[in-house]
Order: structure tokens, then sequence, then C-alpha cells
């Protein structure tokens, strides 16, 4: 099963598929992607790398957590899974209906 990770503090130039280089050489790294900005498209300093094997995912964590990339020391860990933070506007949230 595959393996989420959430990557902090990474250089606001940082594209898709550098991010994965970084992780390339702990394992097969199945996808990448540097959230952005979705109304200036700006990187916003954080991202996930989805890693096949859930062993080289632990070793990449062990290995990059604290590394220097491009000047800005990273932040590497599990990613938890997503909140359901409910529709925009929708303001019934935490109510029953």
């Amino acid at each position: 099963m595959a393996k989420n990770l959430y990557v902090g503090n990474i250089p606001f130039s940082m594209s898709d598929e550098q991010l994965g280089e970084i992780f390339n050489p702990y394992g097969t790294v199945s996808s990448s992607r540097v959230i952005r900005d979705r109304f200036t498209g700006r990187s916003r300093g954080f991202g996930f790398v989805e890693m096949d094997d859930p062993e080289e995912a632990e070793k990449a964590v062990g290995e990059l957590n604290g590394k220097t990339v491009e000047g800005r020391i990273i932040k590497v860990s599990e990613a938890r899974p997503r909140e359901d933070r409910g529709r925009p506007g929708d303001g019934r949230r935490d109510r029953d209906l």
C-alpha cells in the first residue's frame, strides 16, 4: 500500500518534479505535488509525495526530515488524512440537519 508524505518548508521556487527528485534515491515515487495558492498560483511552501513502498517511505522520512534543501530545512512526515471542512459558505458543518 502506498504511503503519502507531507513535506513542509520547501523552497517557493520548487516544482512538482524537483520535489519528487529529492525522494527518488529512497524508492519509487508514484506522485509528487507542490501545493499552490488557487488565486495567485504561487507555491504555499509545502507539498505531498506518494511512495509505493511503506518501508521506503519510512526510510525517506528518517533521512530527509531536517535536511537542508536550497537553504531551507525541510520537514518530512507521514501525511494526516484530509479533514472534511464542509462546503464553503455552508455554515452547517457542525450541526445536525
